[in-house]
């Protein structure tokens, strides 16, 4: 069965990016082929992180049996690395996962062509097509074309001086193979280049980040402190959102049903929240004749009106799902801080969760176990793992510095491969690879999405992912994944264009093509750039880029600064404002519960009791008309057969319900839902002319 576990590999690696696409997309209302795009953009860069493992204990396998064919036909060759002589007259033992010969190579050759024509051709066009504000394919083409011409212009340039460079060295000859080279190296520059500067930053913040999770007063300060922040971007999003609305509202009003550029109008206004939509469609005629004198918007205003209008959106849904995430994590915080002193040792949640717990929560993580995980044991797990961390960070800056010195070897993971490979141990070295660069892969893509610039591409859990965030983040993982595995054959020395030593290439390497017909990259930038990477190290460890975004005006968490106090109060009094607004929320749903389950009984049978009467009083109204002594009096009179506490219980639950003061809080949740839902076209007849079945690229 060779193969099999390429194959399992690539179904589970499918299901785990599906799932992760469901957990921060939202298959029922973004298109299509923005799902489509990102989901493969990610399966293709995780089955690079998880198949390469396996493509090095197959090319040490093939190593070794490389070298028991040269020791049966003569000395074994000078830089054998593979074992000393007797391991290798041996019989080589067979790993458990390997690949038969010919199918790795094209593998990697349908992965890494297909994720570089998403990343530098697919996914930056889709990108700028689902924001463009044309009202057209080819307006929005034409305007996804502007917008890439800086990626595309920054691609052609270092493939363009890689090309010169091979061109005019004497004794070389351009071939397609050669282009291809160039092309790749000129990609994997790119990609180098980036990956150093965020690889330096994630290789000290994350153990830190781990270090102060196991301080609690810490945590909470600073979740304060990034409420604060929030709360006012929040805040200009929401005015942004508004001034947007009153130009269209403007526009809508000024743009009526028989004009040829209503169209527009109508594709600006499905793009709007759903409670504008309904204020926009009020007091509209259906029909009314417009003057030759009067001003109307141009397409190109329109254009560009429709453009801030879908920014607006986006900015306002990102700032919305970032507040709640940061709800949930603050009222964590605090409860956690409550619960530490409690003498009960059982967790209390100041607001308990809205679904029953399921198995799991009911017999496993039962709230005595959560007060030991919450409140003892997860500051011991943060500590140790950060230490951890710390430790490999070190490995990975020292092997960044030395992993080109062959003999000796200075690279740490190159001596634990080797050392492993001596010993045909192919189950650690498959895991060592993958811990090594998931690590890396953690470092880099957390700092990406942890730089306050990077701020407006959110990952946002709990299907509060925007498109244009998904297709930024499946871009950016297809353009730094392969530099960032080349980069770690290098660290243990399965680049032989690197380690200039005469093993078996991985197939990984193959595709890639010999860097050495550029020697300059291979011998110089490819070596040592990477040292770089201490300067980025110890500039995150002081520090320093956070006290320099402060001098500029800037605010960063800073504990000894004065700032960071006042924004740590406000951002405090705005968890409490929040609280108690969701408590007075929830009191006033238990008081109305409460109050259909102790009254809603006696008013069925009240009421009924009520109808009886109403019944008896017209059955002795009709009597009274055939008696003779009937003195004629009204029938309301005769109501005397009901007692007095039934009518009063009557009519007290006939009035209308108790108030409830979290009428407003109610209103504004039902107005996020709706602004959630604010791409479903509009119900009103003023969204005329147009399909509501969604297309690969309709605006809808």
């Amino acid at each position: 069965m060779s193969g099999w576990a390429l194959g399992a590999e690539m179904v589970l690696v499918f299901f785990l990016a599906l799932f992760l696409l469901q957990r921060y997309g939202d298959f029922a209302k973004q298109q299509r082929m923005v799902l489509f795009g990102t989901l493969l953009a990610w399966y293709l860069c995780f089955l690079i992180v998880f198949i390469l493992p396996l493509d090095v204990t197959t090319t040490i396998y093939n190593q070794c049996e490389k070298d028991r064919r040269h020791l049966a036909t003569g000395p074994p060759p000078s830089n054998q690395t593979s074992g000393n002589a007797s391991d290798a007259r041996s019989a080589c033992l067979k790993p458990w996962s390997y690949i038969p010969d010919g199918v790795m190579p094209v593998f990697w050759r349908v992965v890494y062509w297909t994720s570089q024509c998403l990343t530098w051709l697919l996914l930056p066009f889709m990108q700028s097509y689902a924001r463009s504000g044309g009202f057209s394919m080819a307006g929005k083409v034409q305007t996804a074309l502007i917008e890439n011409a800086i990626y595309y212009g920054t691609y052609l340039l270092v493939f363009g001086s890689l090309l010169i460079y091979v061109a005019v060295h004497p004794g070389w000859q351009l071939s397609w193979s050669k282009l291809q080279t160039i092309g790749i190296t000129a990609a994997n520059t790119w990609g180098l280049f980036l990956l150093v500067l965020l690889l330096g930053y994630g290789l000290v913040e994350i153990p830190r980040s781990c270090w102060n999770a196991s301080r609690r007063g810490h945590s909470l300060l600073k979740t304060y402190f990034k409420a604060a922040k929030l709360v006012t971007e929040k805040a200009d999003a929401r005015e942004d959102l508004e001034d947007v609305m009153e130009e269209v509202r403007k526009v809508s009003e000024a743009v009526k049903y028989n004009h040829p550029l209503r169209k527009c109008v109508d594709t600006i206004l499905r793009k709007c929240p759903t409670d504008y939509q309904d204020k926009l469609g009020r007091n509209m005629d259906d029909y009314e004749d417009f003057e030759d004198k009067q001003t109307f918007p141009s397409e190109r205003s329109l254009v560009k009106l429709h453009k801030r209008v879908i920014y607006a959106v986006q900015r306002d849904r990102r700032t919305r799902a970032q507040w709640h995430v940061l709800l949930q994590e603050a009222f964590h915080l605090e409860d956690v801080a409550k619960n530490e002193g409690g003498s009960t040792r059982r967790f209390v949640r100041a607001f308990p969760p809205a679904r029953a717990p399921g198995w799991f929560g009911r017999y496993v993580y039962t709230p005595a176990a959560e007060w030991y995980w919450e409140c003892a044991l997860k500051r011991v797990f943060y500590r140790a793992l950060s230490v951890w961390l710390a430790l490999l960070s070190v490995a990975v800056v020292w092997s960044e510095c030395t992993f080109f010195s062959t003999k000796p070897v200075l690279s740490l993971f190159a001596v634990f491969i080797q050392l492993a490979e001596r010993d045909y141990n192919y189950l650690y070295i498959q895991v060592a690879c993958f811990i090594t660069i998931f690590f890396l892969c953690t470092c880099v893509y957390w700092t990406v999405f942890r730089i306050r610039v990077f701020n407006f591409y959110y990952l946002a859990p709990h299907h509060q992912t925007d498109a244009y965030s998904l297709q930024f983040s499946g871009m950016l993982f297809c353009r730094l994944t392969p530099p960032l595995c080349l980069n770690f054959l290098g660290l243990v020395h399965m680049d032989a264009a690197i380690s200039h030593q005469h093993r078996e290439q991985t197939a990984y390497t193959s595709i890639m093509g010999s860097m050495r017909v550029l020697s300059f990259v291979a011998d110089g930038f490819y070596i040592y750039y990477p040292m770089l990477i201490v300067i980025l190290c110890i500039a995150t460890y002081f520090s320093l880029g956070t006290r320099l975004l402060n001098l500029l005006g800037f605010q960063q968490f800073m504990g000894d600064s004065e700032l960071t106090s006042d924004l740590v109060d406000e951002g405090k009094e705005l968890i409490r404002r929040e609280k108690r607004k969701r408590q007075r929320t929830e009191d006033g749903e238990n008081r109305r519960r409460e109050w259909k389950e102790r009254y809603g009984n006696a008013r069925e049978e009240l009421s009924a009791r009520a109808r009886n009467s109403h019944e008896m009083k017209e059955t002795s109204y009709v009597d009274d008309d055939d008696d003779d002594n009937a003195n004629n009096r009204p029938a309301k009179y005769l109501s005397r057969s009901a007692t007095r506490a039934d009518r009063d219980c009557i009519e007290l639950l006939q009035d209308q319900e108790p108030l409830d003061f979290n009428a407003d809080s109610r209103e504004d949740d039902n107005n996020d839902h709706q602004q959630r839902d604010a791409g479903r076209p509009a119900g009103g007849r003023y969204l005329s002319m147009s399909s509501s079945r969604t297309r690969i690229f309709d605006d809808v």
